[in-house]
């Protein structure tokens, strides 16, 4: 409506000519999903002076932006779990936010870990159990070693010697009345002795690996969950900000069984369907652990995706055991690690830099030393390989999707597609319900056009030009009477994406100088 001028006087007015400038998305912010010590937000109890929970986040998505955030609502680190492990080697490797949904617990009753145990056999019967003290698989790398003390003519003298975990007992009986050699009366640093049979007689000689100790794995459902409900990936749904996803703990409790490898599929294909249906999402996935390279391929070729959405990544890289399990190492999925990195390298270099040739920071080792033949059949049919390499570290050496169409082979081709198209999505939304003609179409031409220069500008489009690197149509030619009766507005863009130096040949032969004769 036109202003009403009454009375003289200068008068001022704002006009909106100028551009709109698009921003660039984030394109670094991950999704973890998976398992944790606890679940909640807590506040400082004025009573006690002590940190307590005040709010459940169980199956909640919470955004957390350091480690030290990480543990205050999610606890340390879970022996059996691998989400705490991936998400302090995402920071680690330079990682930014990021959004941790627990789809379990452990700490506060949900999904208790079981401890590992063992029965002590005596004759026929048992002479007593032994059972970690710390829940988990870690248990399942005890072992406990009986031997029978004999007196000099060689028969048992009724007591007996307890060896687990480094310590080791001598002396012990099997009677109540046998003060503190008694066996049920006997403390160790690693396990628990339960279950004291009636029997006076020493148990029988021999090692009894522990076993049982785990957490129980979670079903694909935990790990799809519902919209509606906010679950599982579903509760993603919501978070328009984050860009990367990953599932760490379908790995835990993997025994190789069918029955796994059937739960593992179902959830990386919903991982995919997921970043395929929200568009600007990319998922970064493990295979499972123990496998050697042929076995590895048999995987790929097992799970059959076909998508430029998503990566894989082997193997499994052992880092340091902080979870207080009485190991020193431990071996975790590489995709926490990996994440971090495409968070450093978009920081340093730009999302258009192939997030690989990059040392995994945390990595002490691998589970396989990968050979430049392997990788040659690995490589191709897009599983990326962690290498060791002398001099040089751990490093990721390979950056390839799993899709089958060479134009969106590579990760950094497809998550360069989702910064433009993110950003476009975001930047352009004044254009909605504006008069569709002419002067719209130069506008949305004159922003879109700024945007790309500044991403050329950056080095992530191919020419020596702008107008080499790419292209932005916005005419009437793309937008008859027909389409706009439709009420549409059509803009055409390409762009040239610049690709990575995947194989750098160097050609030389022998020359005899510039005076030889032909």
């Amino acid at each position: 409506m036109a202003v009403t001028y009454a009375s003289p006087g200068v008068y001022v007015e704002e006009v909106d000519r100028g551009p709109k400038p698009i921003q660039p998305v984030g394109t670094s912010i991950a999704a973890f999903v998976g398992i944790t010590a606890e679940a909640s937000l807590k506040a400082l109890d004025p009573a006690t002076g002590e940190r307590v929970p005040v709010e459940s986040r169980l199956n909640k998505a919470t955004l957390v932006t350091s480690w030290t955030q990480f543990t205050d609502t999610f606890g340390g680190f879970v022996s059996g779990a691998y989400l705490p492990d991936a998400v302090y080697g995402y920071y680690a490797n330079g990682g930014g936010p990021c959004y941790v949904t627990s789809l379990r617990a452990v700490s506060e009753g949900e999904g208790q870990a079981k401890a590992a145990s063992a029965n002590v056999a005596a004759g026929k019967g048992t002479s007593f159990k032994v059972t970690a003290k710390m829940p988990g698989p870690a248990g399942n790398e005890l072992a406990v070693t009986i031997k029978n003390d004999v007196d000099k003519d060689g028969k048992p003298s009724g007591a007996f010697s307890v060896s687990v975990g480094g310590e080791t007992k001598t002396g012990l009986s099997m009677k109540k009345g046998d003060g503190d050699a008694y066996i049920g009366a006997v403390e160790f640093a690693a396990v628990e002795v339960s279950d004291v049979g009636a029997a006076t007689a020493g148990p029988e000689d021999g090692t009894y690996e522990l076993s049982g100790g785990g957490i129980p794995p979670l079903t694909a459902g935990d790990f799809i969950g519902d919209a509606a409900e906010r679950t599982g990936l579903g509760g993603l749904e919501v978070l328009d900000d984050v860009r990367i996803l990953l599932c760490p703990d379908i790995m835990a409790g993997y025994d190789g069984s069918d029955k796994a490898k059937e739960r593992v599929k179902m959830v990386q294909e919903a991982m995919i369907t997921h970043c395929e249906l929200m568009r600007y999402r990319f998922a970064v996935l493990d295979t499972p652990p123990g496998l050697n390279a042929q076995q590895a391929k048999e995987w790929r070729n097992y799970v059959n995706f076909d998508t430029s959405y998503a990566a894989m990544y082997y193997p499994w890289i052992s880092i340091a055991d902080l979870s207080g399990s009485g190991s020193t190492t431990k071996m975790v999925p590489p995709s926490g690690h990996v994440v971090g990195i495409y968070n450093r390298t978009d920081g340093e270099r730009g999302v258009h830099k192939a997030p690989a040739n990059e040392i995994v920071r945390g990595a002490i080792n691998m589970e396989l030393q990968i050979s430049r033949g392997e990788q040659d059949t690995l490589n191709p049919i897009g599983v990326n390989c962690i290498r060791s390499f002398p001099g040089r570290g751990i490093r990721v050496w390979g950056a390839r999707t799993l899709s089958s169409d060479g134009s969106w082979r590579y990760i950094n081709v497809r998550r360069l597609f989702i910064l433009v198209e993110a950003s476009i999505d975001i930047g352009m939304q004044w254009v909605v319900f504006e008069p569709n003609d002419q002067n719209l179409w130069a506008r949305v031409r004159r922003d879109t056009k700024a945007f790309l220069t500044t991403i050329w500008s950056s080095g992530a489009l191919f020419g020596l030009t702008a107008d080499e690197a790419f292209y932005v149509k916005c005419d009437e030619e793309l937008n008859p009477p027909e389409i706009r009766d439709l009420g549409q507005l059509i803009i055409e863009i390409g762009i040239c994406p610049v690709k990575p130096a995947e194989f750098v040949i160097f050609r030389i032969s022998q020359w005899a100088g510039p005076n030889a004769e032909a």
